[in-house]
């Protein structure tokens, strides 16, 4: 199991919480950086949303855990 996997399945039930929390840390890097880094930010608030969220709305639990 990845990383990624263990980070799913954590925050599973806690999606909208998990993305506010990527938000937050997204503003607190463009305000310590001053925006100099603004689109790499978002950029990765992005990819990081798509990969947390990208088993949400398929109505798939994935497989059975043991």
């Amino acid at each position: 199991m990845s990383v990624m996997d263990k980070l799913k399945q954590l925050l599973k039930g806690h999606e909208e919480q998990a993305e506010k929390g990527i938000d937050q840390a997204g503003d607190l890097l463009d305000e310590k950086t001053r925006g100099t880094y603004s689109g790499q930010v978002d950029t990765a608030q992005e990819k990081l949303k798509d990969q947390l969220g990208s088993d949400r709305g398929r109505g798939q639990e994935g497989p059975p855990q043991s």
